[in-house]
């Protein structure tokens, strides 16, 4: 997999473009928050001057949900099916 097929931009703005073609060129992206590149991530999300890996993610989304302690029954559909993948 390509470093370019790893990284999802959100950017929508034309001024952007150049950030675009550097995804395209192999160009590494930092996660904004764990620092790790995209070449040791599953898969990065892009945005305006921000990015965060799939696993960083899944973190920020584990806490939203479990700090309610109690997740939905979907939620936890969701928490198991993507922990079983990993």
């Amino acid at each position: 997999m390509s470093n370019d097929e790893k990284v999802v931009s959100l950017q929508r703005n034309k001024k952007h473009k150049a950030d675009e073609e550097n995804v395209k060129n192999n160009e590494l992206v930092y996660c904004s928050f764990c620092g790790r590149p995209n070449t040791q991530v599953v898969k990065m999300v892009k945005g305006p001057g921000v990015s965060i890996c799939s696993e960083c993610t899944m973190i920020a989304v584990q806490y939203l949900i479990l700090e309610d302690k109690m997740p939905t029954g979907e939620a936890q559909k969701i928490l198991d099916a993507f922990w079983s993948k990993v």
